[in-house]
Formats: C-alpha cells, structure tokens, sequence
C-alpha cells in the first residue's frame, strides 16, 4: 500500500475546526492520517497552499450544455451525452468531487464515470424532473411543439404525471431506471413557459405520495420550489431538500428549522439567465429580472436563522466548471466565509447522504481533495478563480495539477 504525504498545508478540514497546518496520509484512495510530521512513501509540497475537503455541488444539470432552445432544437439527440463528459471533467477541474444531477443525466452516464471511460465527480442521480401537467417539467408549447429539456428516452422516463397513483408509478420507473434521489416539481419556475415561479404545482396528496413511496425505496425527494406555497406544501409532506427557495417567507423558513429540511439556493442561476439571454423568451428574462434580488433576500434571511445551506448551482443553466461562483454569491448575501465552505462540504455531504465518507478531511474518509493558492477565508473568491486551484484529488487520485 503506497502513502501520499500531503506536506505542510493550512487545513480547512470543514468539521468547524480553525485552520490549522497539517499533513494529510493517503493510500487506497482513503484518508489515512491528519497531523503534524507525518511521513509517507512519497510527498506532495503544499507549502503555502489551503486544502479543503473536494467540494460538492447539490444541483446539477450535466447533460446542459446550453439554456438557448433553439440551439438545443438543432442538437443531435445522442450529442449531448458526448457534451456531458466535457461538462463532467471542467466540474472536476473546478474541484467539484462529488454532485447531485438534479434531471438529466441516466444510469449510463453515472457508470461511464464509475467505469473510468470518462473523468468526472462521483454522482447522485435523480434521473429526470417529475412534473404535473402544465408544470415546470412540461415541455409543450403554445404551438404545439412538445421540446422538454429532458427529452424521454429508455435510460430516462416520461416526467409528466397527475394524481396518486400516476404519481406511485412514476417513482417506481424512475428508481428503476437507476434513481438515488427523486426530483419534483411543487412550483413553476423561471425558465418554463407557461408558469410563474410562486404558482404550486402538485397538490399536497400527490406530493405525500412522492414522498411515501420514495421512502419505501429508502430515498429522499428533493423539490424545485421557487414560491412560498408550494415550498411549504413541499416541507409539510417530509421533502429532503429546497432547490431555489426564491420566495421564502417566516412560516416557511420556521418549517424548514423544525423538520430540518435542506437549502440549496443556486443564487447564481437566475443571474445566468440574464447573463446569457441569447435564446432565452423574454417571459424568462422578466422572471429572471423579477426574483434576482428578492431571492438574495430570501436566502439571507434564512442563513441567518440557520436553515440549513447546501451548495448547488443549477450549472447547465450556467456554465459548468463556474460551480464555486455559488460560494460568491452566498458571501455576497451575508454568509459567512465559513459557513459558505461548510455548505459546499460537511453540509453537502449530509444533504445528499454521503457524510459518513465525505464532505471532512478525517482519517477514514475518502481522499476526496481541494488545494488552492490562497486563503479563501480571506477571499472566497479564489475557490471560483481557476489560476488559484492548484491541485484537485477524487479518492486519491490527482486528477489537477503534477
């Protein structure tokens, strides 16, 4: 068994323990040791370098290469998974080990990983987005053109569904298609036609259902919930996780504290929207104009009543690769810079359940690593500045930086 020293960092460990100098052991793609002079069989110098635990996103779309409908009117169908390794390994390079595909990425795709055919972060998969008739998820259109973003196919079920039992159903065919986590749809959204973000969508029967037969799987549901009705439907029914939370309010926020239901923002979605307008309708563009700042409101306010924060980005909506600028955003809206880290580490580990291995720099761990060239409690920014990372491990192997 070869040791790997990593020698003489400032370690951010994301237990909430203060930075601290250390060397780290790794062998067999573990975390043998953390500590001061210790040895190995070969060593790393990270001397003046910050290491972290690899860092998690919670919302992913990596079979997005693009929001312009058009252009994905035009893609070859098979392109995309072609495009999802490019999206997978500029993830990785961004030290993103670990993510959670919130709707498009199939089982094939999680085991091309898996396999080695091609280079990316481990996966959690949820397979497609589950959505109501006329909700989020609906693809048609007034002219009647059905173009879903996530277009059916063997690997990833139709997504639309109504009432109890075709709700039941669709769980079952979508855990069967490889699911860990089931996603739906509890409001409408911003890029979606015909819906507007604070609209709920599945009634609170449909959303108990999801709920109750993702558990009998020994599963947890995540829900796109943008308004405040529609998220609480989705808290009261024992959903795991927020995605968005744009309209938050104090009820909400209460319920969330008391079931302790997950967070995940991904502040800098809608900003990307309006950064990347091109093919974009200009329905979206006014929803994307209309919920940028109350969303950073609402996210400040649930931070500080400490709803628990789970690093995600949407990215597929923006570009992969840009995942840290989330970490940005969060600061930029009164998160502190610990706090931030921790969302996109031990906290992301707990949302998705892997915390037992992830998310902490702790002997037994997976050797899942981050180095950067510059201290990020400082300035956060140079988790999101690809000159500062200098050096990305995902179960010990170096997979950025020599």
């Amino acid at each position: 068994m070869t040791k790997t020293l990593l020698r003489g960092a400032t370690l951010i460990d994301g237990t909430g323990a203060a930075p601290a100098q250390a060397d780290i052991v790794i062998a067999d793609g573990r975390i043998v040791d953390v500590g001061v002079g210790l040895d190995g069989d070969e060593a790393v110098d990270l001397d003046g370098h910050w290491v972290l635990p690899g860092l998690i996103d919670c919302h992913v779309h990596v079979v997005f290469s693009t929001i312009n409908l058009l252009e994905r009117a035009q893609t070859p169908f098979s392109l995309q998974f072609f495009q999802a390794g490019r999206n997978l390994e500029a993830t990785l390079q961004a030290g993103i080990t670990s993510v959670r595909d919130a709707g498009g990425a199939d089982l094939g795709v999680k085991t091309a990983v898996e396999q080695g055919f091609v280079r990316g972060p481990r996966m959690t998969l949820s397979i497609t987005v589950l959505s109501q008739t006329g909700g989020h998820g609906d693809g048609w259109f007034p002219c009647g053109v059905d173009l879903p973003l996530l277009a059916e196919h063997p690997g990833r079920p139709h997504n639309v569904c109504d009432g109890p039992d075709e709700v039941r159903k669709k769980v079952r065919e979508v855990v069967r298609a490889g699911a860990d986590v089931i996603k739906i749809c509890t409001t409408g959204g911003v890029l979606s036609q015909r819906d507007e973000p604070q609209a709920s969508q599945f009634s609170p029967e449909e959303i108990e259902v999801f709920v109750a037969e993702a558990r009998a799987h020994r599963i947890g549901v995540m829900a796109h919930a943008q308004g405040s009705e529609g998220i609480k439907n989705a808290v009261r029914a024992g959903v795991a996780s927020i995605e968005h939370g744009i309209y938050l309010d104090d009820e909400a926020i209460g319920m969330m504290l008391e079931a302790g239901t997950f967070l995940v923002p991904t502040l800098v979605a809608a900003v990307g929207v309006l950064d990347a307008p091109e093919g974009v309708s200009e329905a979206s563009l006014r929803k994307a104009r209309e919920v940028v700042e109350v969303h950073r409101e609402s996210i400040a306010r649930a931070a500080e009543a400490g709803v628990r924060i789970a690093m995600g980005t949407d990215s597929g909506v923006v570009p992969h690769g840009r995942n840290a600028n989330e970490l940005v955003q969060m600061v930029g809206v009164g998160m502190p810079p610990t706090a931030a880290i921790a969302a996109a580490t031990r906290v992301a580990a707990e949302n998705l359940g892997v915390a037992d291995h992830r998310g902490t720099i702790e002997p037994g761990k997976d050797a899942d690593l981050v180095a950067v060239t510059g201290d990020p409690l400082a300035d956060i920014g140079v988790l999101a500045d690809a000159d500062h990372i200098a050096g990305v491990w995902r179960e010990g192997v170096r997979v950025r930086g020599t």
